[in-house]
């Protein structure tokens, strides 16, 4: 993501995501020297939590979610009408766009949830280091990393700031990828498809037995939540099983998508999902 006009967009461009926080640091930009600060003075409403880290993620998770469905949308209305973008320049913009988005919507997050941005970029680290102890910290941080990585087709998930000397996202960007043929392509997706919706239905049935109607807002926005990681995450470990990985598949959609009929049937694929969840009753 070309930009260094905010700090979000700064970091999302150096593939750390807005990975923002700090677990002692307080709220204020105002920092007292290391050597004069002194823990047990601090007020802890006024420190950045694992819940308000989780908040921050969330909400920018909901919203630029919607950013992206409005960049594809935009993206489906322009192939319609017979124009063809090269794929290195279709990249370039949509990163620009969500860049531009994100960089609107940062500033009035950060406002609301009244936090520094370098404050909450060291606790956030933080709490990651610790994954076991802050999972919602991590579910929250990956959740968008892999909202990022849908739009910019890069292997973000899993980076941390140790792993800057080897460029490496996870450390898995040494690993030769495997190139999917058209028709293997269709195969991953097909089950990556089916695989997303089976576990939506699941989780939709779930909510109903709890009582809990997804025509509330409120419900709604939480099972779009809960489904954005779960639902793919039981997808890639689907296609991982069939020796397939998210950044090889997503290679080989960027390649081979452009061919009408490989295009189509994913669009296919992706027709009968928004089908299914509709007359299942899951708002979309």
């Amino acid at each position: 993501m070309p930009s260094s006009t905010t700090t979000l967009a700064a970091v999302v461009a150096t593939a750390t995501l807005i990975v923002y926080g700090a677990a002692r640091l307080t709220k204020s930009t105002h920092h007292a020297p290391s050597s004069t600060l002194d823990i047990e003075d601090l007020d802890p409403d006024d420190c950045i939590s694992p819940d308000d880290v989780v908040a921050i993620f969330d909400k920018l998770f909901m919203q630029m979610q919607q950013v992206v469905l409005q960049l594809s949308q935009q993206v489906q209305q322009i192939q319609m009408s017979g124009q063809v973008i090269p794929e290195k320049q279709l990249r370039q913009l949509l990163k620009s766009e969500f860049d531009r988005a994100l960089g609107q919507l940062q500033a009035q997050v950060f406002e609301d949830n009244d936090v520094d941005a370098d404050c909450l970029e060291e606790a956030t680290w933080e709490f990651m280091e610790e994954p076991e102890q802050y999972p919602k910290v991590k579910r929250a941080v990956e959740r968008f990393q892999k909202l990022y990585e849908s739009i910019s087709g890069e292997d973000v998930v899993g980076w941390h700031p140790k792993s800057k000397k080897s460029g490496a996202a996870g450390g898995g960007n040494d690993v030769a990828k495997k190139e999917l043929s058209p028709e293997e392509l269709v195969k991953a997706a097909t089950l990556f498809f089916e695989t997303i919706t089976e576990k939506m239905l699941e989780m939709a049935q779930a909510y109903k037995e709890e009582g809990k109607d997804l025509s509330n807002p409120q419900f709604a926005q939480q099972y779009h939540m809960e489904a954005a990681t779960d639902a793919n995450e039981v997808a890639e470990a689907k296609l991982k099983e069939s020796g397939v990985t998210m950044s090889e598949f997503r290679s080989a959609i960027d390649k081979h998508s452009r061919i009408p009929s490989i295009g189509q049937a994913i669009g296919m694929l992706q027709m009968k999902q928004q089908q299914e969840l509709m007359a299942a009753g899951i708002p979309m």
